[in-house]
């Protein structure tokens, strides 16, 4: 039985290296929201690997969806590609300058995998085990914030289940989605 309903965040984005700050960004903002601040640096921190691989590798293009998702004790972070290619963890010596993503991935998550999807790409996905004390979402009604430091620009678009994120007019806490706007790049 479910004691207390799922909390989900989506947002979709070229990943190039502006909108990977604004996402992490996005991720901070929304696990605060979620009274989750001891998962913070643990999430941003994966989230930035996960979609810094989608910049550098993902071929035919750089979209991806970032998904978090609470559920219980358990936050999963996924990023879908359109790459069917399924990455390696790879052995990096000490003074090379990358190829430690999923290696840190690894180390700070408490389980981490990839599920193809033939092709239409792939997740890879990792979970954090949530404190016991988060809260239940605030029931609050938010505005539309265009010009905020959580903006993600004319081409991406998210939806929140609840939250403080772009764009969103909508009585936290309900499960109506509605699509993240704004002008403002950062």
């Amino acid at each position: 039985m479910i004691s207390q309903p799922s909390r989900q965040c989506t947002v979709q984005l070229q990943a190039l290296p502006s909108r990977i700050r604004q996402v992490r960004r996005i991720v901070s903002a929304q696990l605060r929201y979620w009274q989750l601040d001891p998962l913070i640096d643990q999430a941003a921190l994966g989230v930035t690997e996960l979609l810094t691989n989608v910049h550098r590798h993902a071929q035919p293009d750089k979209t991806c969806t970032v998904d978090i998702k609470l559920l219980l004790d358990r936050l999963t972070v996924a990023v879908h590609d359109h790459d069917p290619r399924l990455p390696t963890v790879k052995e990096a010596d000490p003074l090379d300058m990358c190829g430690r993503g999923l290696a840190l991935i690894q180390a700070v998550s408490e389980s981490w995998g990839v599920r193809p999807e033939g092709d239409a790409g792939k997740v890879i996905w990792f979970t954090l085990p949530a404190p016991s004390t988060a809260a239940p979402p605030r029931h609050r009604l938010y505005g539309a914030m265009t010009d905020g430091p959580f903006s993600l620009g004319p081409l991406t678009h998210g939806s929140f289940a609840d939250g403080p994120v772009g764009g969103i007019l909508a009585v936290a806490g309900e499960r109506e989605h509605t699509a993240a706007r704004s002008a403002v790049v950062g």
